[in-house]
């Protein structure tokens, strides 16, 4: 049974949250050649400023602060 872990920052609607889904689970069906319905997709969601690129946060990237 494959699990898709996908992990994105805070903010996105149900319905692209939906889509992610439905968009993982044909490309597993696709590549692995298995049954969708034997796959699991979960979404992890972090705001902005528990994410990092470098020694930056996103929200300091976007120009904000963690302050």
């Amino acid at each position: 049974m494959p699990i898709i872990t996908a992990r994105i920052l805070t903010g996105r609607s149900t319905e692209m949250k939906a889509d992610l889904v439905r968009e993982l689970a044909q490309a597993a069906v696709r590549a692995l050649g298995v049954r969708e319905e034997q796959i699991r997709v979960l979404i992890e969601e972090y705001p902005p400023e528990h994410w990092g690129a470098g020694s930056k946060t996103k929200t300091e990237l976007d120009g904000g602060s963690n302050k």
